[in-house]
């Protein structure tokens, strides 16, 4: 849990009491290239001004003289530098006893206490200047936060030693051991090579539409208005766009590796900027596994994960059908994926509710798992571990009471839901009482959440 103080009024106060042991220990500073980040910050605000109003400006910058220009630069380069160097230097960090300690503010104080039994996953990434430059981002994981607390910049092998210690900690290793730990071992149980990626975003529906409303509508834009700044303005978000979901995904996802170590399963990925995150174990409360149109005859899927508390989503970009399952399975241990045959259709009645659409919804429930499929052109297959339940909910409007069909919701610890579909009414009554029931059981018979027990 991720706690704020301020001084003089700045932010609430604590509620974490420091940890026994915590007098005497020293407090470190960022890695000295950390600056040089933090030094962007004015620069990106007048950028953002910028792109906001580029016509204001458009103006602006036509009016300066050379002699302005040049005041200016002398003015902001410096401030940017010593802004830099100020919230740098005001940055430390600290591992006590019982938790992970870090002071941030220049002008507002800020210090978060981050209890190291409730750290859930601790990612490393690496931009492309990082890399160059031998230096790393910690990016923690903390369970009942929705933010991630972050130390950039560590040098590399720091950054490692220091996850290591970390993990170790909130394994429950002691302090006086736990930098002996060292990072756990892990097995590569799949690589997706760059050919596959490539192809499997070329056969991606959403990259073409997106690449052909970059183009079009920019074009209808001219045509219409002879405007360029409007042009502009509406092109540059949209060739962003495009390329965020072609180029950016494959630079995202290039050599995407996953391995299994007793922490969760490692994932490393990025042709630029590179990151090693970590899946945490017990934590995963929903697996969709995605199939695109375009990919079913060549067997290939994309698995997308629901986390508590975490921002990975994404555990294969793409992948055979029967390898994923394979992982998934090292995920939700114990699941089997059942087929898209084993799922019951909506009663045809429901089509008066969605024509055409009710086809792709389906719905299942085995021994583990509350299974829903989805889509015609692109199916979704979610897995909802009955442990993971926290809610279910019937629901049905005036058009299904008429139909006698009804939506059933299960609710999960990522705050997202997943749904059956136009089931027949009864079924649906008779399937909230039996999942309700599922879940408490799932609950009480699941195995603890724990790091390193393996």
């Amino acid at each position: 849990m991720t706690a704020t103080a301020g001084a003089g009024g700045a932010e609430g106060g604590t509620n974490e009491a420091p940890g026994a042991g915590d007098h005497g220990v020293a407090e470190q500073r960022l890695h000295p290239i950390t600056p040089l980040r933090r030094a962007w910050a004015p620069v990106a605000v007048l950028i953002g001004w910028a792109v906001h109003d580029p016509d204001q400006a458009h103006r602006q910058l036509t009016n300066l003289t050379t002699t302005t220009l040049l005041i200016a630069l002398a003015v902001i380069l410096p401030t940017a530098a010593l802004y830099g160097f100020l919230t740098w230097w005001f940055t430390h960090f600290a591992v006590t006893g019982s938790e992970l300690r870090i002071r941030t503010g220049l002008v507002f104080r800020r210090t978060a206490h981050i209890r190291l039994e409730r750290i859930q996953a601790i990612d490393v990434t690496q931009p492309l200047l990082a890399r160059v430059t031998g230096v790393a981002k910690l990016r923690l994981d903390v369970i009942g936060t929705d933010k991630k607390d972050e130390l950039a910049f560590l040098g590399a092998d720091e950054a490692r030693v220091l996850r290591a210690e970390l993990l170790a900690r909130a394994a429950g290793f002691a302090p006086e051991t736990a930098h002996e730990v060292g990072e756990a071992p892990a097995t590569r149980l799949l690589r997706v090579p760059p050919g596959v990626l490539a192809v499997s975003l070329l056969l991606t529906g959403g990259t073409w539409g997106m690449l052909a409303g970059a183009v079009a509508v920019p074009t209808v834009l001219w045509l219409v208005t002879h405007n360029l700044w409007t042009v502009v303005a509406t092109a540059v978000p949209l060739a962003g766009a495009a390329g965020a979901n072609s180029v950016g995904r494959f630079v995202g996802e290039y050599d995407w590796t996953v391995a299994q170590s007793p922490d969760g399963l490692r994932v490393d990925h990025g042709l630029l900027d590179r990151a090693h995150e970590t899946v945490p174990p017990g934590r995963v409360q929903t697996v969709r596994i995605v199939e695109p149109l375009l990919w079913r005859r060549l067997g290939w899927v994309r698995v997308d994960l629901d986390v508590a508390g975490s921002s990975n989503s994404l555990l294969l970009p793409v992948a055979p059908r029967e390898i994923a399952e394979s992982v998934v399975a090292r995920v939700l241990p114990g699941v089997t994926v059942p087929p898209r045959s084993a799922l019951s259709l909506p009663p045809r009645r429901a089509a008066r509710c969605t024509p055409l659409w009710w086809r792709g919804y389906g719905f299942t429930v085995t021994d583990s798992v509350f299974a829903a499929g989805s889509g015609l052109l692109k199916r979704t297959l979610a897995l909802v571990p009955h442990a993971k339940v926290q809610s279910v909910r019937l629901e049905h409007g005036p058009w299904q009471r008429a139909m006698r069909v009804a939506d059933v919701h299960v609710d999960t610890g990522a705050n997202k839901t997943v749904t059956a579909r136009q089931r027949d009414l009864g079924e649906a009554a008779e399937l909230l009482r039996d999942q309700a029931e599922r879940s408490r059981t799932g609950r009480r018979d699941a195995r603890p959440d724990r790091w390193m027990t393996s």
